[in-house]
């Protein structure tokens, strides 16, 4: 008699160390365009202290990563966005 799934008591999540995929939110909804003069935008790609964040962590492509890149760089330039920060967000 095997057990089910739903007779198994489980002392811990059994979801922990699942994470979800990471997607490119550019390509999933159809983005060409990256605005530098959006700086509400640019700010969900850099931490507090104002740094750009890795593609790794926001799960952008290659493509995509390097036009954020490009737009936070010129967002700083136009000094809509700062270069330091002390707690940002």
């Amino acid at each position: 008699m095997a057990a089910s799934r739903d007779d198994i008591k489980f002392l811990s999540n059994p979801n922990i160390g699942h994470e979800r995929k990471k997607y490119c939110r550019f390509r999933k909804f159809g983005i060409k365009y990256i605005d530098y003069k959006d700086p509400d935008f640019l700010l969900q790609f850099v931490n507090e202290q104002g740094k750009i964040l890795p593609r790794r962590i926001t799960g952008n492509s290659l493509k995509y990563q390097r036009r954020v890149a490009t737009a936070i760089k010129r967002a700083r330039h136009l000094a809509m966005l700062p270069f330091v920060a002390d707690q940002l967000k």
